[in-house]
């Protein structure tokens, strides 16, 4: 019977139960009534604070976003100012060598593929007033419709020196090669040309701040225009900009999806490269730079949520005080795994700091009250070790001291945002961080981001620009920042500073010998003989080539720097040791010192290079000092080679006309052309002083097809006026006949003002045929098949033979004064004479003596059988007159 009535007591119990819960919620509405709206009011205002929380750090990723794009273009703007300016400076040497070299620079050649061997542009070229190619280390056909160019419009039209910066695009519409390039002007300012420069596009849109942007990141370059030139995606594809005008003080702005051809949004920051026409900016995608933060603002969302069902699950368990405190102790673990799972999740580092005071009031330390594991990690310490530890157990020296300050500057003005330099204990190194701080009543709340690899890869940047990339040596760009520092040092100090300028003599033997390879070899081991030589504090600098410069320092006597270009010099005796063999190489160094030869650093390396061309000029491998007196004397030769140069190119130079006289007839036979300067300050000017420098540097080339031009027209002048002519004969040096096709030369010269051959004679030295090579022969060849007149010039002087004489088959000998002087003299330059006359006349050749002065030699030589003379005593040099005869008739 038990057993039936059990279920009906079970449901009595029941339903007993429901009707006290009923009854007891009804006498207590109340009370759920004020625990429902609490919970209600707690859940709206966490709710809050969470999403109020997530916007705020989005906020946050906003600024900082916009900062990072503003920074990083910031960088990206130097390095293109840099590379800008090194292409610029590029186009302005080439210019200059352009106009030094008359035109004759050759970009094709082998020393300029060795001079450019490790330059960043493709192709240097140089282009004429009409835009044609003249000349480039590669010949490329855009350039070819170089006239129709904006960029060389734009230097035809305009008569300023400037810098234009245009942009060469492929079929798909993709900017490939910057060209650089500058106006050439010619006397008078008259355009005369462009030297240009192209540039890999690659070269200048640094793809390795790629490796670093998060995907859909973009960054490039726009022009003065402001339209883009380069613009390069973080994935491998290229984006279209479309951008407004930008301020030129740069910053940074949101840019709606308008502005990209891929419609996404970017914070854009830009910055002018330098004085430059181009303005470098960076753009990171909007969507991927605050995915962190839109999820966080998801992941508060799903907090709120939590917390508000806990709160409401509270609210309705109101069966006891013990029940309702466990369940808020299990929600608040909750909460606290759910911000941990957040904390830990991400590469920052967080701490909670709680402050603690000093007997005044004053904070004196922190304690660790709350980390995550990666800020852990970033003081070399596990969470649970460092939870609860002060921070001055963890930093030590300056570190301690210096993040101290910060933190009470946060305690004071309630936040810090900034970079600072960490050295945690027991760290082998420093890293750098970014640091933010912000107070909540006692505490301070703490973010740590780790940008160390962007601090070294920025100075990686510094390094590569100031530093050789092949030696590893301080370059001239460190130099020109260094020097003035160091001056500005001495100066303030009153110490002396030395310049070590050093050229590696016979560099350009072994490296053209043994190849580049080798050369690169040598100069690494050149480098570090040089660097083991000085002083330690001593700086090496490699200046490009086989130069370098060393500073000394640091309270300097004068004879230090004698000991150490001593010790320079003996450190390069011994032989270089090279894969492919060996080499020897000396050194020229010239040596300048602060004050006494200069009081700034242009001063200085300008005169330490002229102490050293000094030593170049005197024989080599040795030292010498600044002197003012040899600098004048060189100064006062480039002045002088700067103004024979403008003199060619005015054409101011007068031919004089000498005669010859046949003894026999004692007539005229033909006339000598000799040149003269007319200076414009000093007047006319023999060839004595200005022909040996025309012939060192390659003048003479030029000067001589000036002078021939110039005896062509005045005898197509006479032979307009008279039947009968002699022939003029005229000198060529032995850099013009072996460095150009001379019968070429006269051929074009006769063509163009009519004159027959027989009318023109050819004086060569002896040294001109050193050797009798094919050139030698085959130039003498034609020029006798033209049937102009061969005469030995200058006889006795030089180093021919007679197997050579005979082999050359020339006219005539013209014996050199010293032995027309010495025939007066004694019975042996009688005896000589006589016996340069015989050797002659056996080989076919008329003789002609230079250098007759007095009545006594005419009758010597007449007596010797001479043939033909020509001296003051004859003639003395005139200017041209209307006829020939005119000067002829003190001769006839």
């Amino acid at each position: 019977m038990s057993m039936r009535s059990a279920p009906g007591v079970v449901g009595q119990g029941a339903a007993k139960a429901i009707r006290s819960l009923a009854a007891s919620v009804v006498a207590n509405m109340h009370i759920i009534a004020a625990c429902l709206l609490a919970a209600l009011l707690l859940s709206l205002l966490s709710s809050g604070v969470l999403l109020g929380s997530a916007a705020a750090d989005r906020d946050d990723g906003e600024r900082a976003a916009l900062d990072q794009a503003r920074t990083t273009a910031h960088a990206y703007s130097d390095q293109v100012a840099r590379a800008v300016n090194w292409h610029d400076l590029v186009l302005r040497q080439s210019r200059e060598s352009w106009g030094l070299s008359a035109h004759g620079l050759n970009l094709e050649s082998a020393q300029s593929a060795e001079m450019f061997a490790d330059a960043t542009f493709s192709n240097l070229a140089i282009l004429a007033s009409d835009g044609r190619l003249v000349t480039a280390m590669k010949r490329q056909g855009e350039l070819a419709l170089a006239a129709q160019a904006r960029f060389f419009q734009i230097h035809a039209g305009a008569p300023a020196d400037q810098l234009v910066i245009s942009q060469v695009i492929d079929d798909g519409g993709n900017v490939v090669e910057l060209q650089f390039s500058r106006p050439i002007r010619a006397a008078g300012g008259r355009f005369d040309g462009v030297v240009l420069v192209q540039v890999a596009a690659q070269k200048l849109t640094l793809d390795f701040f790629m490796q670093r942007f998060a995907p859909d990141g973009v960054v490039g370059l726009a022009g003065a225009d402001n339209l883009p030139l380069l613009a390069v995606a973080g994935r491998p594809r290229r984006v279209r900009l479309a951008l407004p005008p930008l301020a030129a003080a740069g910053g940074s702005v949101l840019a709606p999806a308008a502005w990209f051809s891929d419609g996404r949004a970017r914070y854009f920051g830009w910055h002018r490269a330098g004085a430059y026409p181009l303005t470098a900016f960076v753009a990171l995608d909007q969507q991927n730079m605050l995915a962190p933060f839109d999820a966080a603002r998801a992941a508060a969302v799903s907090r709120a949520i939590i917390a508000t069902a806990a709160l409401f699950a509270g609210a309705l368990v109101v069966m006891g005080f013990l029940l309702r405190l466990t369940w808020r102790k299990r929600e608040s673990q909750r909460t606290d795994e759910t911000y941990r799972m957040a904390t830990e999740g991400s590469s920052d580092g967080f701490f909670i700091l709680g402050m603690l005071f000093n007997g005044t009031g004053a904070v004196d330390d922190f304690e660790v009250l709350d980390c995550n594991k990666h800020g852990a990690a970033l003081c070399h310490q596990r969470r649970e070790t460092l939870i609860g530890r002060r921070f001055s157990a963890l930093y030590r020296d300056h570190t301690l001291a210096e993040l101290l300050d910060v933190l009470r500057g946060a305690v004071d003005t309630g936040s810090y945002d900034g970079e600072l330099e960490f050295q945690p204990e027991g760290a082998d190194r420093s890293r750098w961080m970014q640091l933010k701080a912000v107070r909540s009543e006692q505490k301070l709340a703490i973010t740590l981001r780790d940008i160390s690899e962007s601090k070294a890869h920025v100075a990686a940047l510094e390094h590569r620009g100031n530093h050789d990339a092949l030696t590893g040596l301080p370059n001239r760009h460190w130099l020109q920042w260094y020097l003035p520092q160091a001056i500005g040092r001495a100066r303030e100090h009153r110490q002396t500073l030395a310049l070590l300028f050093i050229d590696l003599d016979g560099f350009k033997a072994a490296n053209d010998a043994m190849g580049h390879a080798a050369g690169d070899e040598l100069l690494r081991h050149a480098a570090h003989r040089l660097t083991e030589a000085v002083r330690p504090h001593d700086h090496v600098i490699r200046l490009g080539g086989d130069e370098f410069v060393v500073i000394l320092e640091h309270n300097l006597r004068v004879e230090d720097a004698a000991i150490v270009a001593e010790r320079v010099i003996a450190a390069f005796r011994p032989k270089f040791k090279l894969i492919g063999g060996t080499a020897v190489l000396g050194t020229s160094i010239g040596i300048s010192s602060f004050p006494t030869d200069g009081d700034d650093a242009a001063s200085l390396l300008q005169n330490a290079d002229v102490a050293m061309y000094s030593v170049k000029t005197s024989g080599k491998g040795s030292f010498r000092f600044f002197d003012q007196q040899f600098y004048a004397a060189l100064r006062q030769q480039l002045e002088l080679e700067q103004e024979l140069r403008r003199a060619i190119e005015h054409d101011e130079f007068v031919v004089h006309y000498q005669p010859r006289m046949d003894l026999a007839s004692s007539r005229a036979t033909s006339m000598e052309a000799l040149v003269r300067w007319l200076h414009p300050r000093r007047g006319l000017l023999e060839p004595a002083e200005f022909i040996p420098l025309a012939e060192r540097t390659g003048m003479i080339v030029r000067l001589g097809e000036l002078v021939l031009g110039k005896v062509c027209g005045q005898l197509a002048q006479w032979a307009a006026r008279e039947a009968s002519l002699v022939p003029v004969s005229v000198n060529i040096s032995s850099r013009q006949f072996n460095e150009t096709d001379i019968a070429r030369v006269f051929s074009g010269a006769m063509a163009r003002h009519g004159i027959a051959a027989s009318l023109l004679e050819i004086e060569l030295t002896e040294s001109s045929m050193m050797g009798g090579s094919s050139h030698v022969l085959e130039s003498l060849s034609k020029i006798r098949g033209m049937g102009i007149k061969l005469l030995v010039d200058d006889f006795g002087t030089g180093y021919s033979s007679l197997a050579q004489l005979q082999m050359l088959d020339f006219d005539m000998l013209k014996v050199d004064k010293a032995f027309t002087s010495r025939i007066e003299q004694t019975e042996q330059g009688k005896i000589l004479f006589t016996a340069i006359i015989t050797m002659a006349h056996a080989l076919g050749m008329r003789v002609v003596a230079e250098g007759v002065e007095t009545g006594k030699q005419l009758s010597i030589l007449r007596a010797l059988r001479c043939d033909e003379v020509q001296g003051y005593f004859i003639s003395l040099p005139q200017a041209a007159t209307e006829a020939q005869s005119v000067l002829l008739s003190p001769v006839a």
